[in-house]
Order: C-alpha cells, then sequence, then structure tokens
C-alpha cells in the first residue's frame, strides 16, 4: 500500500513510521529547498521512499535565485519523482498571490521540462474559491503538465476541469470526516484510473485518529473509507491505487 503524498521529515523519528498497517511505499513531499533535500536524503536512506522537490505556495516568500537553484539541482535525481507541492493559497493571505503565482508558473515548467508530475496544492477561505479558479486559469496554459491535485477538496469546478484534463486526484484523510460530503462525493466521482490516497502526514488525520498527529500508514483507514463509498472491495481499490502512484510517478 502506497501512501502518495506525505510529510515523512516532519515526523520525530521518520523511521519509525515505514511499514505501519502494511505500508509498502511513500512519496514525501519536499515543499521548501530544506524540505526537499530532507526528502531527498530519506529516500536515499529507504527503497521505500521517493520523493519531490518544489516551492509551497505558503512559502512563496522564499522564492529566489537560490531557492530555485537549490530545487532544481535535485531534479535530476534518480529518486525524485514528482515537482512541489505547488499551487494557489488564498486560505492565509491573499497579498501573496502574485508570489505563488510566479513560483506556480516556475514550477509548471520545470514539470514541462522533467517530463514529472506536478502536484497542486489547492486551498480557499471557506465559501470562498479564487484560488480553485486560479488554479484552473492557470493549468489551462499548461496542457501537456500530467498534475496531481492533491488533498482533493471536492470544488466542483476543479473536480470537472481535473477530468477533463486527465488530472490524477488523491484523496487525505478528510475525506472520512462526517462534514466532508464535496470531498466524498468526488471520491465517487473519480475514475477509478485516477485516484490516489494519502495522509499529507503529519497533517489531516484520518478517522479514527483524528485529533493525533497523522503518520503515514494511517492512509490505510483513508483506502478502507473510500472503498466503502464505491462499493469496492478493499484489497481491489488497494491494488488499484498502487498502481496509480506507481505509473503516475513513473515508480
Amino acid at each position: 500500500m502506497f501512501d502518495s503524498h506525505t510529510h515523512l521529515d516532519y515526523l520525530d523519528d521518520p523511521a519509525s513510521a515505514r511499514g505501519e498497517l502494511g505500508l509498502s511505499g511513500m512519496v514525501c513531499i519536499g515543499a521548501s529547498p530544506e524540505h526537499a533535500r530532507n526528502a531527498v536524503a530519506l529516500a536515499e536512506r529507504f527503497d521505500d521512499v521517493w520523493a519531490t522537490a518544489g516551492l509551497h505556495p505558503t512559502d512563496a516568500a522564499q522564492d529566489s535565485p537560490e531557492a530555485r537553484a537549490a530545487i532544481e539541482s535535485l531534479l535530476d535525481h534518480p529518486r525524485v519523482v514528482g515537482i512541489g507541492e505547488s499551487g494557489l493559497d488564498d486560505y492565509w493571505d491573499e497579498t501573496q498571490r502574485p508570489a505563488q503565482q510566479a513560483a506556480f508558473e516556475w514550477q509548471l515548467g520545470l514539470a514541462r521540462r522533467t517530463g514529472k508530475p506536478l502536484v497542486i496544492h489547492t486551498r480557499d477561505k471557506p465559501g470562498q474559491d479564487s484560488a480553485h479558479r486560479g488554479v484552473i486559469d492557470t493549468l489551462r496554459d499548461w496542457p501537456d503538465v500530467q498534475v496531481i491535485l492533491h488533498c482533493f477538496s471536492g470544488h466542483a469546478g476543479l473536480l470537472a476541469y481535473g477530468l477533463e484534463r486527465g488530472a490524477y486526484f488523491g484523496f487525505a484523510g478528510n475525506v472520512t470526516y462526517k462534514n466532508a460530503r464535496e470531498v466524498q462525493d468526488a471520491a465517487r466521482q473519480v475514475p477509478l484510473d485516477r485516484l490516489l490516497v494519502e495522509t499529507d502526514a503529519p497533517f489531516l488525520a484520518p478517522v479514527p485518529k483524528r485529533g493525533k498527529p497523522n503518520r503515514p500508514g494511517y492512509v490505510r483507514h483513508t483506502l478502507d473509507f473510500v472503498a466503502g463509498l464505491r462499493g469496492l472491495d478493499v484489497a481491489e481499490l488497494e491494488r488499484v491505487t498502487d498502481e496509480n502512484t506507481r505509473r503516475v510517478y513513473g515508480i
């Protein structure tokens, strides 16, 4: 079973998180130069860990020639299988949008050049969707880049657009939350060959671990829940999502 999106280096003891609940592989997201280097180091240390390298939209203030050079220097590493996470985030500070947009388009360019998928983060304030609309508008100019819509929110417009362009959709622990009806509806609609499961550990722990620090092995709870939503055998969904993770990341 794969955790397709985790921040393994954020955990106190990354080594202890490997192999929990049948976990066989994970993609450690490098969301800044520091974390990208950490992710690569973990991927070099453990043969069941792969890495990405990029700049998270909430860290767009770090964008600089030096930061870009540090991230780009990692992209040819054989254990680096994706770019990002990148995208747009209007939850905290909308004044950062120009910097986020510049970093987003730079990483789209990296994904196009390397042929690696771009992991996309999208988040808005409750009741708003400016970041989601911005992601759609930006991606329309990059139709040849493979994208993973990480921790998919259930936004109807991004769902329709992602389906149209053949995006992959990552579902995290929040799909298990009682009030997450839009996320659950999306998890039912996404074609099986485009569906991924993830933890985003140490964030967004699924039920029954909600409120605790998330761990990569807890992806098992998310997988079980999504299988129930779709009326699928758990072992079959595990097989399919593992294949999807390997396919999109070229593992």
